[in-house]
Formats: structure tokens, C-alpha cells, sequence
């Protein structure tokens, strides 16, 4: 998959290099800003039990 992206950008090694680090910065920020907000009162992390002893 990585190889299929890197073939399809335009210009030469630095230049995708460039937009590589620019597409997973957005995908980061995506995830972030969205996803993981959304995605977190599903996931059980704060259901803990601990022992009142």
C-alpha cells in the first residue's frame, strides 16, 4: 500500500517525501480531532473496579 501511494505522488524523492509527511500529519490530526473523540466513550478504559479495602 505504501509503495502504491509513493508511486502516485508527483515530483521527485523530496517532494514525496514532503507530501508523505503532510498526508500523515493530516491522518494524525484527523484521528485526534475526530476519530479518537467519537471513539472514546465505547472503549472501557474508565470502567475500572478497584477494592474500597
Amino acid at each position: 500500500m505504501y509503495g502504491w501511494i509513493w508511486r502516485h505522488l508527483p515530483g521527485n524523492a523530496f517532494v514525496r517525501a514532503v507530501i508523505s509527511l503532510a498526508l500523515a500529519l493530516g491522518v494524525v490530526y484527523v484521528l485526534f480531532q475526530y476519530v479518537f473523540p467519537w471513539a472514546e466513550p465505547l472503549l472501557p478504559f474508565n470502567d475500572v473496579t478497584v477494592d474500597g479495602q
